[in-house]
């Protein structure tokens, strides 16, 4: 019984270990390393497991780390302690289906198979809870860990973020191969030598994960040696910094648009081609209000450029007023010339579950879950590229930045770079912004353009096509959220059309018959070796 106990601890402590290694790797932390060997203390509690164990230790690995880089949650309103539970067990469960997964292959197929099939496991998980209907959640990405190491996610361009978590987990399982092998041999342990791949795959695995690790850093020196070759124009974000109490209340709607005006002013001063104000920057609907969007014009007009600002009806994680039919939370492109230009609009497509709509809720009784009835809001079905004189863009509303798929269709239509409008200020001072900051890097990188981030209380700044981050908003001691700022900048404007934006996660779809293929086969060979 002690020796039972002893057991489990041991096992536990493998999984405290690996989950610390992985929230270690994301913001706020940045050790961006350490995620390539995140996952061997957990690799190495599973191997040689029943299925039901290692599901059970990979699962509360899962728990564990969603815990460290998900906490910020809770800080949104009306989001009770109850409701981030059910969200822990539902994220943690695909690092539990990869531990029963990679269990399956291991005790009925052998260790070589299932290390060899451990990044597919990995990456089709990462790729279904990225695009589980209403549950999409493409956080905690382990890819994601490495935005700011530019060297290594040039390969984005050929395979998304995928790819880098398929190297990611490719080399976790070739260190562990290595280290059980050094353990086997002080051990002798026969069971757990059952479970080992053979020394051919060790060779083998060994061989691939160097040479695929060194031919992304050498693909990542080539295209950061280029020079970036196109048309220049001058674009400047606003940031208002304004406080999330105050957005909202009509007490400070004056202030709130002096705010954006004074910082508007200032911006125009650098005579950019581009003003950017974040989402939901007006205390209103420019739509619905007409003295607002009056505003708006005249700000517009003394500048003299255009004005790219978001704007909506009402907030997020409000409940739903049942006399609005529709609301949308929009981008709108105004020129300081109107009677010369149409305002253009984008609606935002995406939208937020639970913040700007309940979904399912014919379906889902949500009001027993202590949901209340949240927003209204009526997603979009345009991928507007808005159309300046000079150039072409697309605009990500939010939390669309985090959407491969949805932000390369912009691209694809012709945009020749991306704007994101978001507002922040419900996360406080958590590690969220910067969690958001890092999904921006795989974008611009994955699709060859800038990206141009435009948050309410940051982080506001310019990416180039590799992933670098030119410059942010920041105060004289270099703090970049909750500090009010303008900031301008050149971006080159490119017609990019990179392989990824042209085919999208062929790499991720890829590993799904992949994955089910060694998992299929892992029964036909317990069957056949029965008989």
């Amino acid at each position: 019984m002690t020796r039972r106990i002893l057991l489990y601890l041991k096992d536990f402590s493998f999984i405290l270990v690996s989950s610390g290694l992985l929230v270690l790797s994301f913001p706020n932390f940045d050790l961006g390393l350490l995620v390539w060997v995140g996952l061997v203390p957990l690799l190495f509690a599973i191997i040689g497991k029943t299925p039901r164990y290692s599901f059970f230790l990979s699962l509360a690995c899962g728990v564990l780390f969603f815990i460290g880089t998900f906490f910020w949650i809770i800080e949104v309103q009306k989001f009770l302690p109850f409701h981030h539970l059910v969200l822990l067990f539902y994220t943690g469960a695909y690092f539990g289906l990869f531990g029963l997964a990679f269990s399956i292959i291991n005790t009925r197929w052998g260790g070589t198979p299932a290390f060899l099939a451990a990044p597919f496991l990995w990456v089709s998980l990462e790729y279904i809870r990225a695009h589980m209907f209403f549950l999409s959640l493409p956080w905690g990405i382990l890819g994601q860990t490495q935005y700011k190491y530019p060297s290594i996610i040039q390969i984005c361009d050929l395979t998304g973020t995928y790819g880098i978590s398929f190297l990611i987990v490719l080399v976790n399982s070739t260190i562990t191969v290595l280290v059980c092998h050094f353990f086997t041999n002080l051990n002798h342990n026969k069971s757990f030598m059952n479970m080992q791949p053979s020394l051919k795959a060790k060779v083998f695995m060994s061989v691939v994960a160097t040479l695929l690790i060194t031919l992304s850093l050498v693909y990542g020196h080539v295209m950061i040696s280029k020079p970036l070759l196109g048309e220049l124009v001058k674009v400047s974000v606003v940031q208002g910094n304004i406080e999330q109490r105050k957005k909202w209340d009509r007490k400070y709607a004056r202030y709130v648009m002096q705010t954006y005006a004074n910082g508007t002013k200032e911006a125009a001063k650098e005579k950019p081609d581009l003003i950017i104000w974040p989402e939901t920057a007006t205390p209103g609907s420019i739509t619905r209000d007409a003295r607002l969007k009056a505003q708006v014009r005249h700000i517009t007009k003394e500048a003299s450029t255009y004005l790219l600002l978001g704007s909506s009806q009402q907030q997020k994680f409000k409940e739903k007023r049942r006399w609005v039919r529709k609301l949308f939370n929009s981008a709108f492109l105004i020129s300081p010339k109107p009677g010369l230009a149409k305002t253009q609009r984008y609606d935002k497509i995406k939208l937020l579950p639970f913040g700007e709509y309940l979904p399912l809720k014919e379906i889902i009784p949500w009001s027993s879950l202590n949901v209340p009835e949240i927003g209204g809001y009526v997603p979009g079905d345009e991928y507007t590229v808005f159309r300046h004189p000079k150039f072409r863009f697309g605009v990500t509303i939010c939390w669309e930045n985090l959407f491969p798929d949805l932000f390369r269709r912009f691209v694809k239509e012709g945009a020749q770079f991306m704007v994101n409008i978001t507002n922040e200020a419900w996360f406080r001072r958590t590690a969220a912004p910067y969690m958001f900051l890092s999904m921006s890097v795989f974008r611009a990188v994955e699709n060859r353009i800038f990206v141009i981030r435009s948050s309410n209380t940051g982080v506001s700044c310019f990416i180039d096509p590799y992933g670098r981050i030119v410059d942010r908003v920041k105060d004289a001691s270099g703090q970049d959220i909750f500090v009010r700022g303008v900031l301008t900048e050149s971006v080159v404007l490119l017609e990019s059309k990179t392989f990824y934006t042209r085919y999208g996660d062929w790499l991720a779809l890829a590993s799904l018959p992949c994955s089910i293929f060694f998992l299929f086969f892992s029964f036909i060979k317990r069957d056949r070796d029965s008989r």
